[in-house]
């Protein structure tokens, strides 16, 4: 069975997460970091060997709209880099929702326990399973 790819994209930082092969769950995979912005190619490079690795057969990119749901400067960049995910891999890219998804990613860590000075180390690829169990649970139908 496919896999789905999820992204939590931002201007230094991608969290991935992918789904189970069941494509019931979502797991935590990485954070890409990089240092500028604008510097994409190991990004796509990386995201192009999950992709391999897992079978993918479709990206979940988060879309941050504004709270009242408006399309801010954030979401057109993660469309850039939507449309660059389409062109390099020829695959899907499906945008989701992503508001409150860093305040669940927060509270989901909490909950399990890391400690407050480590919760930005993590905080990224969480967002990024929140994202992606987000549609898993409710994309496929809605």
């Amino acid at each position: 069975m496919s896999r789905l790819l999820g992204l939590d994209y931002g201007d230094r930082t991608v969290g991935v997460a992918v789904s189970d092969p069941f494509g019931t769950a979502a797991l935590g995979v990485e954070i890409i970091r990089r240092k500028r912005p604008s510097k994409l190619r190991r990004t796509l490079s990386r995201i192009g060997e999950l992709a391999g690795e897992y079978g993918i057969e479709a990206f979940v990119v988060g879309m941050p709209l504004n709270l009242d749901g408006t399309k801010g400067i954030r979401c057109e960049k993660t469309m850039e880099f939507g449309r660059a995910l389409e062109q390099r891999f020829l695959l899907p890219v499906i945008y989701w929702d992503e508001r409150l998804t860093t305040v669940e990613a927060y509270e989901v860590m909490e909950e399990a326990g890391i400690r407050r000075d480590q919760r930005d180390k993590y905080v990224d690829e969480i967002a990024a399973m929140v994202i992606l169990q987000d549609y898993l649970d409710n994309g496929r139908t809605g």
